[in-house]
């Protein structure tokens, strides 16, 4: 007896851990069929799920329970109600849905956002979630952002403290400019002066019937 509830109850978890497996290869398999799928193949699908749904849930029965006195007196015409409701319902759903596509440009912008996870995929780093708490998430959001504007003004500032050494090495080359043409301007004016000077000693030993004759 032992034996044989060993044996069913080994039997029974072996069956249950093969449904678990199945289970999860059968979501996996769902998963992977869904990224395979377009995008907007699979919006279309889900839109017509929904619509599917819509339309079962607004059955006759229904329909007729909100028109009692028209259902009993007339059911024939009360079925037709219905159906003409049914079509016109499905028509309308199925132009707005067209419209969101195409308004909505649903095709680009499903390309862009499988790019968009494509890119993802070699990032190690989650993206964010909030919290649940508004003064966290507002926090954590304006941290980051003053820490890009910090990040920014840092290099903003390093811009402009390169661009004053360069300024400032312009200045003084050409402060050093204005200081050696001072200085040849002040040695040509000693030169002239040393050179005047010369001039007047020669003519102050000349005697005067040689100014005469010089002159």
């Amino acid at each position: 007896m032992e034996e044989s509830e060993k044996s069913s109850e080994s039997v029974s978890a072996k069956s249950t851990a093969d449904k678990v497996d199945d289970g999860s290869s059968r979501r996996n398999d769902s998963v992977k069929s869904s990224q395979s799928k377009p995008r907007l193949k699979l919006f279309s699908k889900v839109m017509e799920k929904s619509l599917q749904w819509l339309l079962d849930n607004a059955s006759f029965d229904r329909f007729s329970h909100y028109f009692q006195p028209l259902s009993k007196q007339n059911p024939q015409l009360t079925e037709a109600m219905h159906k003409q409701f049914i079509s016109q319902l499905q028509t309308l759903v199925q132009k707005e849905i067209a419209t969101v596509i195409e308004e909505g440009d649903l095709q680009v912008k499903f390309k862009e956002l499988d790019s968009l996870e494509e890119l993802a995929k070699d990032t190690p780093q989650a993206a964010w979630r909030p919290s649940g708490v508004p003064e966290q998430d507002v926090c954590s959001g304006l941290v980051s952002y003053y820490k890009k504007q910090e990040e920014y003004m840092r290099i903003q500032l390093k811009k402009l403290q390169k661009e004053n050494a360069g300024l400032a090495l312009k200045v003084q080359a050409g402060r050093e400019n204005i200081t050696h043409t001072e200085q040849r301007i002040a040695a040509g004016v000693e030169e002239w002066r040393a050179s005047l000077e010369d001039l007047e000693a020669f003519v102050s030993t000349l005697s005067p019937s040689e100014h005469f004759e010089s002159l």
